[in-house]
């Protein structure tokens, strides 16, 4: 893991096209900002793992039905 300190307003470029910018701190509370394409999913960890889980309980496409 790569850890970089950052203040407000400055930036992390991620290859060619995403950028993360430190948009606020209070106390221990950072707000950041992501811009990246469409293509590419953001989401906040808690939510990843809820999409992981409910793919997870999905059968898959091609399995017969009951």
């Amino acid at each position: 893991m790569l850890v970089l300190s950052r203040k407000r307003d400055e930036r992390i470029v991620i290859g060619d096209n995403i950028v993360i910018t430190i948009v606020d701190v209070r106390g221990d509370k950072v707000r950041v900002g992501i811009e990246a394409p469409p293509e590419v999913p953001v989401h906040r960890q808690e939510v990843a793992d809820a999409l992981k889980r409910s793919a997870a309980a999905q059968p898959p496409p091609d399995a017969p039905r009951s």
